[in-house]
């Protein structure tokens, strides 16, 4: 029978027979426990690294990272070849980046895919080919398409006639020529939460398809312009393959039409793979997921006897997602009892929102873990919390952990390598906790922890007398 705190738990989240068991799919292979029960990572225990490196932190599989970017490149590469074409894989740098990271994927075969310039630079910095890397986004400046072009990216997705007029005016400035794909809606809706969402017809990514005819015809009459194909992204963490097939079948008419006026090289199916944060989660196999994607598009190029494109495709949360835990000391706990006679346990850490922002944005679910040892109480449905001045300051909304669980000890939250990072800020003043790679039981930090100092240092007000007033231009 359930207690009246088992009635406030969702009905996906079962009762685990063992609160310090480790499920496969949402831990790096790595994860283990030790004799004394802690948790180790690629051999290191979160115990050790929370000692050295202090908590927050975040520590990332490079092994992980490395055997999935591996595994898609290799699938897509296997699936091309067996359908008579040819597959580039992109590591979407919006879910992580760093030089580090960038370096492990290009290693492994990946060209980059930035959306911004500072992600630019930061693939730069790492030393990625120029002509790898796939430039996104819906406003890119012109200071930024300047730089693009500058440094001879290998393609810019445009988004919007104005960007069009933009890179035609640059390239007609600088006598050069850049690649392009047009990036169009399909009107595929991912199942997913709608700000994840991105082939819906209301939002703001892209054109439509009645539309994308036009701009293709636009950038074909730009010297400096060559039109490499389009491009359709249908949202993120998505399970299972139907969208992706509608969606290619939908661009696949466009692409037919587009060919009367000249080549399409390329097709760009954009990434959203999802990646299993709970035990209920059942993410799709890589290798189903290139083989039958690609099955598709070559059955929809054969229905309209067109040759199948080159293809690219775009996957990010689904290479580093699972590669990633973040480490938090426990704070206090609270029992709080509610009108409904339940009593929720709460679990506060040392971090919260200003390192991962997901589960406050968009509800995200995530998972967690006695760190330091293996409990030995029963399990009991906790929420963890984190220490920002905010309601929604949530963690893991719904989990089971050891009753026993007491301040001090260490709480492991897995599957936190995509958006956590990319998205942390300093809300209340808090600094970023540092980023460690982990691999044969070495650890290195890969992006420096801030510090109060850091943060205070952007504040011009700290020392009055050193602040210039600036004459702005009227």
């Amino acid at each position: 029978m359930l207690s009246p705190a088992d009635s406030l738990a969702p009905e996906w989240l079962v009762v685990p027979d063992d609160a310090n068991d480790l499920v496969p799919a949402v831990w790096p292979s790595s994860a283990r426990r030790d004799v004394d029960g802690a948790l180790t990572i690629a051999g290191l225990s979160a115990t050790g690294l929370a000692r050295t490196f202090g908590t927050p932190l975040l520590v990332l599989d490079e092994d992980e990272v490395r055997s999935r970017a591996r595994a898609f490149r290799l699938a897509f590469d296997a699936a091309a070849g067996e359908n008579g074409t040819t597959a580039q894989v992109y590591y979407a740098g919006k879910a992580f980046l760093c030089t580090t990271v960038a370096r492990w994927v290009v290693d492994e075969g990946l060209r980059v895919d930035v959306c911004t310039g500072g992600e630019l630079e930061v693939a730069l910095a790492a030393g990625v080919a120029p002509a790898s890397i796939g430039f996104h986004g819906n406003n890119k400046s012109t200071a930024e398409l300047e730089r693009a072009v500058e440094v001879g990216v290998g393609s810019i997705i445009v988004d919007s006639a104005i960007e069009i007029e933009r890179l035609a005016a640059i390239t007609a400035r600088t006598d050069a020529v850049q690649r392009v794909f047009v990036r169009v809606i399909s009107g595929v809706h991912a199942e997913t939460h709608d700000f994840l969402a991105t082939a819906h017809e209301d939002q703001k990514f892209g054109f439509p398809l009645a539309e994308a005819e036009a701009a293709v015809a636009r950038i074909r009459e730009i010297r400096g312009l060559e039109f490499a194909g389009l491009h359709c992204h249908i949202g993120s963490q998505i399970f299972g393959v139907a969208g992706f097939r509608e969606s290619a079948s939908r661009v696949l008419e466009l692409h037919a039409s587009l060919l009367e006026g000249g080549p399409v090289p390329q097709l760009n199916l954009g990434g959203g793979f999802g990646i299993a944060y709970t035990r209920v989660d059942d993410p799709t196999p890589i290798e189903t997921l290139a083989g039958e994607i690609v099955a598709a598009v070559a059955e929809g190029c054969a229905a309209r006897g067109i040759e199948i494109p080159a293809l690219s495709f775009e996957p990010g949360r689904a290479i580093v997602g699972t590669a990633g835990v973040t480490i938090y000391e426990v704070g206090t706990t609270k029992d709080v009892e509610l009108e409904s006679g339940a009593v929720r346990r709460y679990i506060s850490v040392d971090g919260g929102m200003s390192d991962n922002a997901r589960p406050a944005l968009y509800g995200a679910q995530f998972s967690a873990r006695l760190a330091s040892r293996s409990g030995i109480g029963a399990p009991q449905l906790s929420r963890v919390v984190g220490k920002h001045c905010e309601s929604g300051d949530i963690v893991v909304d719904h989990e089971y952990l050891p009753d026993d669980l007491v301040p001090g000890d260490l709480l492991a939250v897995p599957a936190t390598g995509a958006y956590c990072a990319s998205l942390a800020s300093n809300y209340n003043h808090v600094p970023r906790p540092p980023i460690v790679a982990v691999r044969d039981g070495r650890a290195q930090i890969i992006v420096r922890g801030e510090t109060i100092a850091d943060v205070l240092a952007r504040d011009a007000g700290i020392d009055p007398a050193s602040a210039d007033d600036i004459d702005i231009e009227r």
